[in-house]
């Protein structure tokens, strides 16, 4: 099964690391990105810019609202993500809790990705009927 990784971090901590600490980190990181994928666990994943160039986008009034950063004001912002492959939600907890971004403050927020396989199916079914009539 797969399951949507979101790794959270609190940008002030972040920004008090040395340099020596943050390439720490990310090699620390990086390595264990490297083991997981070495041992089919991982189907990608990337880091995200800062959350002041993010862009949300709702519906007001009939049309689409763009509005500047994150919806939500939190402390903790997102910082990447990544798919992760794993047997059941016990194990995802299992590999995710040895990430070593753990040791550095970031919250991992595990979800299991939806099987849309079906609802697709029947999605194109209804459009194919709806162009042929």
């Amino acid at each position: 099964m797969k399951y949507l990784c979101l790794g959270y971090y609190d940008k002030s901590k972040f920004d008090a690391l040395t340099e020596a600490e943050r390439n720490a980190m990310f090699d620390a990181c990086f390595e264990y990105d490297d083991h997981l994928r070495a041992h089919g666990h991982s189907w990608g994943g990337e880091g995200l810019q800062p959350s002041e160039t993010a862009l949300t986008l709702h519906w007001n009034n009939g049309k689409v609202v763009t509005t500047d950063g994150p919806y939500a004001e939190t402390k903790e912002q997102l910082g990447g993500f990544g798919i992760l492959e794993a047997r059941d939600m016990n194990h995802a907890i299992q590999l995710m809790s040895q990430h070593p971004a753990l040791k550095y403050g970031t919250l991992w927020d595990i979800r299991p990705i939806g099987d849309m396989s079906e609802i697709k199916k029947a999605s194109e079914q209804r459009r194919r009927q709806n162009t042929a009539r």
